[in-house]
C-alpha cells in the first residue's frame, strides 16, 4: 500500500514542479497589452488571414500584423505587443485576451484530476494485490 501511495504523491509533486505547461496551460505573457486600431481588415473567407493595425508604444506610432479576421476598419482592439519593438517595419502582434495566459481555475482543476487519477490507480493496484491466490480447479494440492 505504501509503494502505490508514494508513487502517486511523487507523480503529483513532479507535475506541480513541472509547472503549468505540463497541463496544457501557458502562463507566459507574450507582451504588454496595448490599444490598437485596425487599418486594413481581412475577410474571414481566406486562409491565413492577417490584418494590419496601428498602435502607439512609448510615444511612437508603430504598425503591426495581426493574425485574425472579421474586424472593421477603424475598430479598436487590444493587442499584445512584444517587449522589444523594432523602430521600423511591421511588428507581429496577437490579440491580448487570447495570449495573456491562464488566470482561471484550469490549473487547480487539472491538478485535482491528476490527484484523483493517482489515487484511483493506487487503489486499483492495492485491490489487485490484495486478491488471495486460489488454486485452479482440478489441480491437487
Amino acid at each position: 500500500m505504501a509503494i502505490p501511495a508514494a508513487a502517486g504523491v511523487l507523480v503529483v509533486l513532479l507535475a506541480w514542479l513541472a509547472g503549468p505547461g505540463l497541463l496544457g496551460i501557458d502562463n507566459g505573457v507574450l507582451g504588454a497589452p496595448v490599444q490598437a486600431e485596425v487599418t486594413n481588415p481581412a475577410p474571414c473567407g481566406q486562409a491565413d488571414a492577417k490584418e494590419t493595425v496601428k498602435f502607439t508604444v512609448a510615444g511612437k506610432a508603430h504598425e503591426g500584423t495581426l493574425d485574425g479576421c472579421g474586424h472593421g476598419r477603424g475598430e479598436r482592439v487590444e493587442v499584445a505587443v512584444p517587449e522589444a519593438v523594432p523602430d521600423q517595419g511591421a511588428v507581429a502582434v496577437t490579440l491580448a485576451d487570447t495570449s495573456m495566459g491562464a488566470s482561471d481555475g484550469r490549473r487547480p482543476l487539472g491538478m485535482a484530476l491528476l490527484v484523483f487519477a493517482c489515487f484511483s490507480g493506487g487503489m486499483f493496484v492495492y485491490r489487485w494485490l490484495s486478491i488471495p491466490l486460489r488454486p485452479r480447479p482440478g489441480t491437487a494440492s
